[in-house]
């Protein structure tokens, strides 16, 4: 199995990509490959066309993905191309990671050690962990082995937006949908398709207040 840590993007409201902001003081990518290093995992490497993730000791795969997060005085306006491109393409099961989200080692074990022989999502679900900062459900990894069924879900996806069945630009939860057979244009509630749940303080970065709640949790399990 393959991890691939997505690092792409170009996010024009911040001073450096969010996958290199610290967390304890590590970036938020090392924490990612070293928690991934630590479960015995291999095969390790970052998908960036930013030459900034070229320092972290494993291959950083390049391939052409125009997805771009547009911005006006520090708040996000819209974007362009399309989200779902950012998958580096390979024909190898694959375990896709973001690589914006913080990680906690019970969580990299879980999603290392979960099997499917199609498309697994791992992420945040209701009711959530007294440790989770967010009031919304996130999705936080991709495990891939049937790579043409994620092939055909990534162009239905662009599909169904172009016929106006999202409420947004698609992402994550979009994808989800489409892989599992359903296209909705709210978030979905029901989480047992093709979703393991992972309860604790696992959970994306998106502002920088979130670091500091973040840290604090850390600190207190350490």
């Amino acid at each position: 199995m393959r991890y691939i840590i997505m690092c792409g993007g170009s996010y024009e409201q911040w001073e450096t990509p969010k996958q290199l902001l610290e967390i304890c003081g590590e970036p938020i990518v090392a924490r990612t490959i070293r928690l991934l290093t630590e479960a015995s995992a291999e095969d390790i490497a970052i998908s960036s066309d930013n030459p900034a993730f070229e320092k972290f000791g494993v291959p950083v795969l390049k391939h052409e993905n125009n997805f771009k997060v547009l911005s006006e005085n520090g708040k996000v306006t819209g974007c362009e191309g399309w989200w779902v491109d950012a998958f580096y393409p390979t024909n190898e099961p694959t375990t896709y990671l973001f690589g914006d989200v913080v990680y906690s080692p019970e969580a990299i074990r879980t999603i290392m050690e979960t099997e499917t022989d199609d498309i697994e999502f791992f992420g945040s679900a209701p009711p959530y962990s007294e440790k989770y900062i967010k009031p919304w459900p996130e999705p936080f990894a991709f495990k891939v082995v049937d790579t043409d069924h994620l092939y055909q879900a990534i162009q239905g996806t662009k599909v169904f937006s172009e016929m106006g069945f999202f409420w947004r630009h698609p992402i994550a939860w979009e994808l989800w949908t489409v892989i599992k057979h359903g296209v909705l244009k709210n978030r979905p509630d029901v989480y047992e398709i093709n979703y393991t749940v992972i309860s604790d303080y696992t959970c994306d970065v998106d502002t920088k207040n979130d670091i500091p709640l973040m840290e604090k949790i850390i600190a207190d399990e350490s």
